[in-house]
């Protein structure tokens, strides 16, 4: 080896970058997948191979490459690329060895997360669900529950059997925009029967407390009242069982990622760059968990005037930047439109309306089907 190459640092170069990025064939990061092979540092000149397999197209290699270079301007690397594009078999290449000090991993944890006796978690799959689906933020306010429940709505519309599960155990919001009251009881086998609204199985913290009582829980009740809606319910014939996550990057995302086998998870923001960069943490939580992202919804991305013209009034271009950046799909661009709100204040989703406003959330919801289907 020539003095002055350091395969080490470029590996710590390299694996913050890569971590952002999904591989389209196994849904995992192309680090993680071991699409990066022989990097190297020398001085200031960075080079590295793109291992691709046969089901690679060369739009996947573009695009890869493309993010890969975003990526690592963003993690502050303004020093020569250089990035060979190698065909390789089918076989799975074998990842590069990680730095010491590996960054692609929650402190606490180790691959799938360290359990209370220090063994690793296992991921118990949830009797009568196929597909297990996270939406998220890295903030609230941008709209997540709305994306949530309209997302329900058109996976349902579209012929598959789905329920809604609201991990948000402070401020359950469900019951309200499904519109729909009662207390569940439970069946022979001591399991919850959720209730149901628009022909969508749905469970909700709210189902089970007062409409304006404050939850103050702890973490570790959190923890456990997230496990008991995913594993003491009585789901039934799902194909996919959407949860509405809390905004953040805390206690019940922790738990619902280690404690059941996600098909992936979609990430929702706004223009505006306090969200993007709160976004950005979500994605980040989901990549380093090597969790696939399915996609990134930018909601109230413009506002249609009496004129027919738009505005943007929180900002263009940030979800659409995001998504580049960490090659993962922007699935829709919701507008910022009054039904769509009346739509939720009323229990009234979107979604079930057959004009303009819903339109955005059945395209979200083919691509995702998309997705699942490819997965």
């Amino acid at each position: 080896m020539a003095t002055g190459v350091d395969m080490s640092e470029a590996s710590a170069i390299l694996e913050p970058a890569a971590t952002r990025i999904r591989d389209p064939l196994t849904g995992r990061s192309i680090w993680m997948s071991g699409l990066i092979v022989d990097s190297t540092l020398e001085g200031s000149s960075l080079s590295f191979t793109l291992a691709l397999k046969t089901g690679h197209s060369d739009e996947d290699a573009e695009r890869i490459q493309g993010a890969l270079l975003n990526n690592l301007k963003q993690v502050g690397f303004d020093g020569e690329v250089n990035c060979s594009v190698q065909r390789s078999t089918p076989a799975e290449p074998k990842p590069e060895p990680a730095p010491a000090a590996k960054k692609d991993a929650v402190p606490g944890m180790t691959g799938g997360g360290m359990g209370p006796h220090g063994g690793p978690f296992v991921k118990k799959p949830i009797e009568g669900v196929k597909h297990v689906i996270a939406v998220a933020s890295g903030k609230g306010g941008v709209g997540k529950s709305t994306v949530s429940t309209n997302l329900a709505i058109a996976m349902s519309r579209a012929g598959l059997q789905v329920g809604l599960m609201d991990a948000d155990i402070y401020g359950p919001s469900l019951p309200t925009m499904m519109k729909i009251q009662g207390k569940p009881v439970a069946n022979a086998a001591k399991k919850i029967i959720p209730l149901e609204a628009y022909g969508i199985q749905v469970m909700s913290m709210g189902f089970l407390v007062p409409e304006k009582e404050a939850i103050i829980w702890r973490g570790p009740m959190v923890m456990g009242a997230v496990r008991q809606l995913l594993h003491d319910v009585a789901w039934t014939n799902l194909d996919v069982l959407i949860i509405d996550l809390p905004p953040g990057t805390g206690d019940a995302q922790l738990t619902m990622i280690q404690t059941v086998p996600l098909s992936g998870a979609v990430v929702v923001t706004t223009p505006q760059q306090v969200a993007v960069v709160d976004a950005e943490r979500a994605i980040s939580m989901f990549n380093k968990l090597d969790i696939p992202i399915l996609g990134l919804v930018e909601n109230m991305s413009w506002m249609t005037l009496p004129d027919g013209s738009k505005t943007h009034p929180f900002g263009a271009g940030g979800g659409e930047a995001t998504a580049e950046t960490y090659g993962v799909p922007l699935l829709a661009q919701v507008p910022f439109d009054s039904r769509i709100c009346k739509g939720g204040d009323d229990g009234i989703p979107a979604a079930t309306r057959g004009d303009g406003p819903g339109d955005a959330f059945h395209l979200v919801a083919e691509r995702v089907g998309q997705a699942l289907s490819a997965s």
